[in-house]
């Protein structure tokens, strides 16, 4: 390691956070116990004043945030990707000068992001992508980031990124030039959707031999050591089987929060095959059609061609 990085380690930066949401305002505390000085700014005023006991200075405006930083200034948005995100990003612009930099931490689609980076670009502010990962476990375990953006953008920010992530040299780097965090951490979520996918279907497969009367979370324990199917992810399903074997009072429904369908519409631009994050995206939306149409027409015409008995509803 340089010179040089081993002072950047060291340098307390300052930080306005954006949407103090779960994952903002972890983020932020995070942030605060590492010894940085942290402002935040939430529409909500009940979420300003949790943080304020977390130690983050809340602003009760975005002009408010913007106005009680230092420059260059450093922003970081943790808002929910889309027209909000939109925005703020376009509410912030006139607020900020030249050299000031806007870190987009949400699940934005990278289409988005090169749309906002061009926007800042053209009056000489900088914008950095950064796809997060770690969920409501972050605060304690770190984040995993995936960051794009000018390189000595992303440089000036490091002692940000060395105090959110796991370890000052784990679990975070820059992936490429503006665009690339998001779309990183857009593949990420559709690998998440496969894996969750395979494992539910396994775990269905198991609990479906009744014959074996088969314990779930005793299974999913063993899987855990040693297995070649072992990930967090197995952990915290092999928790839920605990704490709820039957999953007793969850519907069936599950949501998607667009992450799988931006990465099966990038394959397809693409031409590249990936049958199992597609599936597992055609899955959830199967979930959610509690009256199917398709069901019913299949078994219509089982019944016109084999006489096979409808089960009437």
């Amino acid at each position: 390691m340089s010179h040089q990085h081993s002072l950047s380690s060291r340098t307390t930066m300052e930080l306005g956070m954006i949407g103090l949401g779960r994952m903002g305002a972890n983020m932020a505390e995070r942030l605060v116990k590492g010894g940085h000085k942290i402002s935040g700014f939430d529409p909500n005023a009940d979420a300003r004043k949790a943080a304020e006991a977390d130690g983050i200075a809340p602003a009760t405006s975005l002009e408010a945030l913007v106005a009680g930083l230092s420059t260059p200034r450093v922003v970081w948005l943790m808002v929910p990707a889309g027209k909000i995100t939109d925005d703020t990003v376009n509410a912030l612009l006139p607020l900020l000068n030249k050299g000031d930099t806007v870190i987009d931490g949400g699940n934005s689609n990278y289409k988005d992001t090169l749309r906002r980076a061009q926007l800042y670009a053209d009056h000489g502010l900088g914008y950095v992508d950064c796809g997060t990962s770690g969920g409501i476990w972050g605060l304690k375990e770190g984040y995993s980031m995936m960051i794009g953006g000018d390189e000595k953008a992303v440089e000036a920010l490091r002692p940000i990124f060395e105090t959110l992530a796991p370890a000052k040299d784990q679990g975070w780097g820059r992936v490429g030039p503006v665009g690339s965090g998001h779309y990183t951490k857009m593949v990420h979520n559709g690998i998440e959707y496969g894996m969750m996918q395979a494992y539910a279907e396994g775990f269905s497969i198991l609990k479906h031999k009744q014959d074996f009367g088969l314990d779930l979370h005793q299974v999913g324990e063993i899987w855990r050591y040693g297995s070649v199917v072992r990930s967090w992810l197995l952990d915290l399903t092999t928790d839920a089987l605990g704490k709820n074997p039957n999953m007793d009072g969850i519907a069936p429904y599950v949501v998607d929060s667009g992450e799988g369908r931006w990465t099966v519409d990038a394959a397809l631009e693409l031409n590249v095959p990936a049958p199992v994050i597609t599936l597992s995206l055609m899955e959830r939306f199967r979930s959610r059609d509690d009256d199917s149409f398709a069901d019913k027409l299949l078994s219509s015409m089982r019944n016109e061609f084999g006489g096979h008995a409808i089960k009437k509803e």
